[in-house]
C-alpha cells in the first residue's frame, strides 16, 4: 500500500542499516518472576514507556496497550542520524496485532518501522518485521463526518505477529537533500525526514469470539489466557495460480452520471445525515429488530435457537437484524443459496429498483455463505451505533490488509477482531473499514455493520467509497501469490453484491471523485466495476500478485452471473 507519491525525500540504504545495536534475535530473554495478577483495561495508554499500569477488569473483550516512542540513540560512527525513536526490548501483556499511530491523518511517516517479537510460548525473539508505513490510502472520504470527526489518527497497516508477550520497535526516518547557500556558494547535505508527532506503538489482543470476562495474568509470564488459535503454527505456503495479468475490455460502459442518484434502500432507515454523491451519507441508528427463527422464503430455512440470542446487547442484535432478510437473528453465518433461490431473493429485495430487462433476466450470481460479524467475534460496543449508506454499489475495490500472510485459516477471525479494534480504538474510524473480508482458504466475512445486501458506506477507498464496496484479502500480496480459493471467493462475492445492483463485473462504470492524489475532487473517473485500490488512488495495494489476478476475477464473476 505503498503511497506512490511525489517527494523529493529519497532513501539511503547506508543510513537505514545504521540502527541502534540490540542483542541478536535468537538471544533468549530472561523474563522476571511473575507480579501479582491483573486484568487489563480495553485501552492501555503509559504517560512513558516505563510507566507501569494498573490495569482493572475489562468491560468488554480484547485490549489496546498503547505505548508512546521515544528517541533512540544511534551510532553516529555507524551513520546514525540520532533521529531514531523506538523502544528497546520489553515484556507487555499478550496481543497479536500491532502498529503504529500518530496525531494528524494528514502527516505521513516517510522512514521505515521495524519490529520484532517474542512468542508468548518461546523465549527466542523473532526476526525484524517491516511494518508498512502508507496507509492514509484508507480511509473516510474527505468532509464526511468519519473524516472530521476529530478522533482520527495517522497510522500504518497492521501487521498480524500472532500471539506474544515481548516487543521491540525502531523507526528510523527517511533522508532527504538540502540545497542552501553558504558564503562558499551552494552546498547540498543530508537531512532526517522529521516523523510525526505522537508516535505510539499499538499492541492490540483481538480477545476471543465471545465477550467473556477472561481473568488475565500481569505482563510477563502468563498476561491473558492466550487464543488458542494464535498459538499454532504459521500453515505452509499455500499453492498459487499463475500470475497472469489480464486487462479485459468490454464494450458495455457506462456514461458519465450527471444527476443525483436515488437511494435504493427498500426497507424504511430513519436518515441522519444527507450529502452529495461524493460524499452521501445515510444513517440508521440501530435497525430493524423484527427478526423470524428462520430466514427469508427466499433462502433455506435455517433455525438458531433461543440461546443463540440470549443476552445479545443492542448493538449486537441490530448488526445482526441488519442481516434478517437473509438470515435469523443471532445468526453466525448466512447460508449459501443456489441461483433459484437467490434470483428469488434478489425480487424480494430490489423489486422496485428492477428494470423490466433484469426481471426477464437477472444477471446474479449464488449467494455465497458470509461468515457475520457476530460469526468472527465483533464486539458491536467498540463501533459508533448508527448505520450509514451509500447510494447503490456500482464498483467493487479489491485490497489487501498489508498484515501479513502468517495466520492460519482457523486465526482468520482474530485477524480480523485485531483490525476492527485497530481501526476503532488506535485510528478512530467509526467502525471497520471494508465491507467485506477474505482469507486465505476462500472464506468470506461480512465487514462493516449494516447488512450485507445492503450499500454501507465504507472507508477503504479514499476519494471512492461512494457507491462502491471494499473487498480486503488478508495477507500481503507485494509478491507472494493469492491462491485460487482466494481469488474465487472475490469473484464469487462480486457476481452476488454487484448484481444485487444490476452490475457487470467486466464492466466499466464511472465514480466521482472526493478527492485523492489521482483525481481531483468533483472528476468523473471510468473504472473498471471490479477495480484494484491503486486504480482510485496511487498506492501499491493490493499488491502487484492480487491485482494482476483482478482480470480472471472479473471473468469468473461474470460467469457466475451467466454472462
Amino acid at each position: 500500500m505503498r503511497g506512490l507519491l511525489a517527494t523529493s525525500i529519497g532513501v539511503t540504504c547506508a543510513a537505514a542499516l545504521a540502527l541502534p545495536l540490540t542483542p541478536p534475535a535468537d538471544a533468549a530473554t530472561v523474563r522476571p518472576a511473575p507480579a501479582t495478577k491483573t486484568v487489563p483495561t480495553g485501552t492501555t495508554r503509559a504517560t512513558s514507556p516505563d510507566t507501569p499500569t494498573t490495569p482493572t477488569l475489562p468491560d468488554l473483550p480484547g485490549s489496546t496497550q498503547s505505548l508512546p516512542l521515544t528517541s533512540l540513540t544511534g551510532d553516529r560512527a555507524l551513520g546514525g542520524t540520532g533521529a531514531d525513536q523506538g523502544l528497546p526490548r520489553r515484556d507487555v501483556r499478550h496481543f497479536s496485532l500491532l502498529g503504529v499511530v500518530w496525531d494528524d491523518p494528514a502527516a505521513e511517516l516517510h522512514g521505515r518501522v521495524q519490529v520484532r517479537t517474542r512468542p508468548a510460548d518461546s523465549a527466542a525473539w523473532s526476526d525484524w518485521q517491516d511494518v508498512e508505513t502508507h496507509n492514509a490510502d484508507h480511509g473516510a472520504d474527505p468532509e464526511t463526518s468519519e473524516s472530521a470527526s476529530g478522533r482520527v489518527r495517522g497510522a500504518t497497516a497492521p501487521l498480524w505477529v500472532g500471539d506474544s508477550d515481548g516487543v521491540e520497535i525502531r523507526v528510523h526516518p527517511d533522508t532527504e537533500s538540502r540545497t542552501e547557500e553558504t558564503g562558499r556558494g551552494t552546498r547540498t547535505r543530508s537531512v532526517a525526514a522529521l516523523l510525526p508527532s505522537g508516535l505510539r506503538l499499538e499492541l492490540v489482543d483481538p480477545g476471543s469470539a465471545t465477550p467473556a470476562h477472561v481473568p488475565a495474568g500481569p505482563p510477563r509470564t502468563g498476561a491473558t489466557p492466550p487464543d488458542t488459535t494464535a498459538l499454532d503454527t504459521p500453515d505452509t505456503p499455500d499453492p498459487a495460480t499463475e500470475n497472469t495479468p489480464e486487462n479485459p475490455t468490454d464494450p458495455d460502459a457506462e456514461t458519465p452520471e450527471t444527476a443525483p442518484e436515488t437511494a435504493p434502500e427498500t426497507a424504511p432507515e430513519p436518515a441522519s445525515e444527507t450529502g452529495s454523491e461524493t460524499g452521501s451519507e445515510t444513517g440508521s441508528e440501530t435497525g430493524s429488530e423484527t427478526a423470524s427463527g428462520t430466514s427469508s422464503a427466499s433462502g433455506p430455512s435455517v433455525s438458531v435457537s433461543a440461546s443463540a440470542t440470549t443476552g445479545m446487547s443492542a448493538e449486537t442484535r441490530a448488526a445482526s437484524a441488519a442481516n434478517t432478510p437473509l438470515a435469523p437473528l443471532g445468526a453466525t453465518e448466512i447460508p449459501a443459496l443456489d441461483r433459484p433461490g437467490t434470483e428469488r431473493e434478489l425480487f424480494s429485495l430490489r423489486a422496485a429498483e428492477l428494470t423490466e430487462a433484469q426481471r426477464a433476466k437477472p444477471y446474479i450470481g449464488p449467494r455465497p455463505s458470509i461468515v457475520t460479524r457476530r460469526g468472527w467475534g465483533a464486539d458491536e460496543n467498540l463501533r459508533e451505533k448508527r448505520f450509514v449508506y451509500t447510494t447503490k454499489v456500482k464498483a467493487a475495490f479489491v485490497h489487501h490488509t498489508a498484515s501479513g500472510n502468517s495466520y492460519k485459516c482457523s486465526q482468520a477471525a482474530s485477524v480480523i477482531r485485531g483490525i476492527y479494534r485497530y481501526h476503532v480504538k488506535s485510528m478512530g474510524w467509526r467502525d471497520i473499514g471494508y465491507n467485506f473480508l477474505v482469507d486465505k482458504c476462500g472464506k468470506i466475512y461480512e465487514g462493516r455493520a449494516g447488512g450485507v445486501a445492503k450499500p454501507v458506506l465504507g472507508a477503504h477507498t479514499l476519494g471512492f467509497n461512494t457507491n462502491s464496496m471494499g473487498i480486503a484479502v488478508l495477507g500481503t500480496f507485494t509478491s507472494a501469490k493469492p491462491n485460487s480459493a482466494t481469488v474465487n471467493a472475490v469473484a464469487r462475492l462480486t457476481a452476488w453484491k454487484l448484481g444485487l445492483f444490476g452490475a457487470n463485473p467486466k464492466g466499466k462504470t464511472y465514480l466521482k471523485s472526493a478527492g485523492g492524489n489521482l483525481y481531483a475532487k468533483g472528476k468523473n473517473v471510468r473504472l473498471n466495476v471490479i477495480s484494484g485500490h491503486r486504480d482510485g488512488f496511487a498506492t501499491e495495494c493490493p499488491g502487484k500478485q492480487l491485482y494482476g489476478k483482478l482480470g480472471s476475477a472479473r471473468s469468473t464473476s461474470a460467469s457466475y452471473q451467466g454472462r
